[in-house]
């Protein structure tokens, strides 16, 4: 097929060059975007004159057809062709004839991408936004239903203190609350107009920018067109924002294949939501929770390979930032189809209550508190801290734990202990006493359930 560059070239082009070189293969997604971006620009080029009303009449009518096709699943892609613009633009000319030709008035692929690129990160960020929205809720109603609920909280995967699993749980909403708003601020960066500074010096003609950012959507317009079209910073913080969000998703999994162990036993994840073995017949596995997990790592590679790409180009456009599209394209894929799917199974967790309970008064959780007492008590901390550990080692070597120890051997740790010291040990007291800004308690956790009961309104 003929090049729309073909007149600075006598020969052709290798046909291992065209299979090598196309996109066509993977940026037809971008067809709406394409199709959208160029129906404002025709408008605005009939608008300030510089093609005629009647041509841009025709070539906003042309696209449409075009888009029509493409729905319909008419539309043959040709890699000859390269990529979605010049697909696109070889159908309009066919369609329409010599009126056609004018689109390109005025803009340089090297804008047009870049331009839909934003458009299609524009529409993800939106899309991405509602889903971590939607598992936030599905979490806070899950933390609703287990305001008291105790389970043993860690560190070093070790058990520490007893909290409430509303609580535990109330943590993942405010990771995906950070989630969201980093999405929301990235978008202050995003929604840019590049169109307009062409291939990379803007153009002599009388073009109204403003007038084709405003029939976009777009906030702004880019000030710098060499900025323009060689940046992909704003690609690049969409894959940060979603390598987190991917982060707090693979924790969560994390915890859910730790918790669907025996060896826990904390909850149950139901059928539907798990798979077996095809050689072990007792087995049910994590796998959709092993799999979100998993799938981080494809996020995370999306932003190392991006970063690589533009890490050493010079200004201005480059044709490697062609590679910008697969690693976008997956990244965006992969994590909405994560947050979808957790969403659909956090519901279908039975938790364990009794043996989260059970757990959490084991270990010498509560020694902290204990320690805290003797706080009370007017013994410094680090005093108290080492009259904690001592009762802990007696208790160890006793095999005994906290709750089973009488006043007298308390007592023989510290004269200070009285009989209001059991109020301490155990893990329902625990829970109920940490109702400093923030904690466990369930007077605050109610106070957390509520403000995002109201936040996610």
């Amino acid at each position: 097929m003929k090049k729309p560059w073909s007149g600075r070239f006598a020969g052709k082009t290798s046909e291992i060059v065209e299979s090598f070189s196309e996109s066509i293969s993977f940026d037809k997604r971008l067809w709406r975007h394409e199709i959208e971006g160029s129906v404002a620009h025709a408008r605005m080029l009939g608008m300030q004159g510089i093609i005629s009303k009647k041509e841009a009449a025709a070539i906003v009518k042309g696209l449409r057809e075009i888009a029509s096709d493409i729905e319909g699943g008419r539309f043959k892609f040709s890699e000859g062709l390269e990529d979605i613009h010049m697909n696109i633009e070889a159908a309009l000319i066919k369609k329409i004839g010599s009126a056609g030709r004018k689109l390109h008035t005025a803009r340089s692929r090297n804008d047009q991408v870049a331009l839909d690129m934003r458009l299609y990160l524009r529409e993800e960020t939106k899309q991405i936004l509602s889903l971590i929205i939607n598992l936030q809720k599905t979490i806070l109603q899950t933390a609703g239903s287990h305001v008291n609920t105790i389970m043993p909280g860690f560190t070093h995967t070790q058990r520490a203190q007893p909290v409430l699993l509303s609580h535990h749980l109330l943590a993942y909403v405010e990771m995906l609350q950070r989630d969201k708003l980093r999405f929301e601020d990235s978008m202050k960066r995003l929604n840019i107009l590049p169109l307009g500074s062409c291939a990379l010096a803007g153009t002599t003609l009388p073009i109204d920018r403003e007038y084709v950012a405003k029939a976009l959507g777009f906030a702004s317009v880019s000030r710098n067109s060499i900025d323009a079209v060689s940046d992909r910073d704003f690609a690049i913080e969409f894959l940060a924002c979603a390598s987190i969000t991917a982060a707090h998703l693979s924790r969560l999994s994390e915890e859910l294949v730790l918790w669907s162990t025996e060896e826990f036993g904390f909850i149950e994840i139901s059928d539907a939501f798990t798979t077996g073995s095809s050689i072990m017949p007792q087995k049910k596995n994590p796998d959709v929770a092993e799999l979100v997990r998993g799938k981080t790592g494809r996020v995370y590679a999306s932003l190392i390979c991006l970063l690589t790409l533009m890490k050493a180009l010079p200004l201005s456009y480059n044709r490697d930032m062609q590679e910008d599209k697969p690693p976008v394209f997956d990244a965006a894929d992969t994590l909405k189809a994560c947050l979808s799917v957790t969403n659909a199974m956090l519901p279908e967790i039975s938790f364990n209550t009794e043996k989260m309970l059970h757990t959490a008064a084991e270990g010498y959780s509560t020694a902290t508190d204990l320690a805290e007492y003797l706080v009370k008590k007017g013994v410094p901390f680090r005093q108290a801290h080492e009259i904690t550990g001592k009762v802990v080692r007696y208790c160890i070597n006793n095999k005994k734990d906290l709750q089973s120890l009488n006043l007298k051997e308390l007592k023989s740790f510290s004269r200070v202990i009285e009989a209001d010291v059991f109020k301490a040990l155990g893990p329902c007291e625990s829970v109920k006493s940490r109702s400093s800004y923030g904690g466990t308690s369930p007077s605050e956790v109610m106070r957390q359930i509520r403000y995002f009961r109201k936040t996610l309104k």
